[in-house]
């Protein structure tokens, strides 16, 4: 998917040099969801620099903790959190972080939403139950959020199923991706900034 004319900042080339020393204002996201469902690969697609990550072989240990039969050839797992960065002018920058997946990591998670704009998640139609939790997470943390369903494959579900199988309330936007795409990974982004726009748009109105 293209970006539209008003938003060129967010598709600027890849590119390996270091932070400018004129950005003064880190605006953060979180992308967070269940385990394999494209986290990692949404970050690295989307990040300008190569990203941070702390993926680590998917051992025996493992086994009957994470169920690994839904994701493939997956063979490794983030066990802290993935991030990456773009650049959006010479003063702010915009910092992705990706949650792990597993439940046994999710106690990380109200430590990485402290200070976010908003968070992403992403789900995979095939295991909507695994998007339950974060869903309900950010709901009590008060964080914006949008749902991204990934197309890794075809959808066993389409959109309005999505949203009723997760009793998603209709101002909440639901996009379609694919993780492993930059620009449709941005369009994703894109639509987050714009809901956090409209909601502090509405918010700015019922202000007596």
């Amino acid at each position: 998917m293209a970006s539209n004319g008003s938003d060129p900042v967010l598709l600027r080339p890849r590119s390996a040099a270091p932070l400018g020393s004129t950005a003064s204002t880190g605006l953060k996201i979180v992308v967070v969801g269940g385990f394999g469902v494209g986290k990692t690969t949404l970050v690295g697609a989307v990040s300008e620099i190569r990203p941070l990550t702390t993926e680590e072989t998917m051992t025996r240990a493992g086994e009957g903790v994470d169920d690994p039969s839904l994701v493939g050839s997956k063979r490794s797992t983030t066990v802290a959190f993935d991030f990456g960065r773009i650049t959006l002018d010479e003063r702010n920058v915009l910092y992705l972080f990706g949650a792990p997946g597993q439940e046994r990591f999710w106690f990380l998670w109200d430590r990485l939403f402290s200070g976010a704009l908003g968070a992403v998640v992403l789900v995979d139609t095939r295991r909507l139950e695994e998007s339950w939790y974060a869903i309900d997470r950010l709901e009590q943390h008060g964080t914006p959020f949008v749902v991204a369903r990934n197309n890794f494959g075809p959808p066993a579900h389409d959109l309005a199923e999505v949203r009723a199988a997760l009793d998603l309330p209709e101002h909440v936007p639901l996009l379609d991706c694919d993780a492993r795409e930059r620009a449709s990974g941005k369009q994703v982004l894109i639509g987050l900034v714009r809901h956090i726009q409209q909601l502090a748009a509405e918010a700015y109105e019922e202000t007596p």
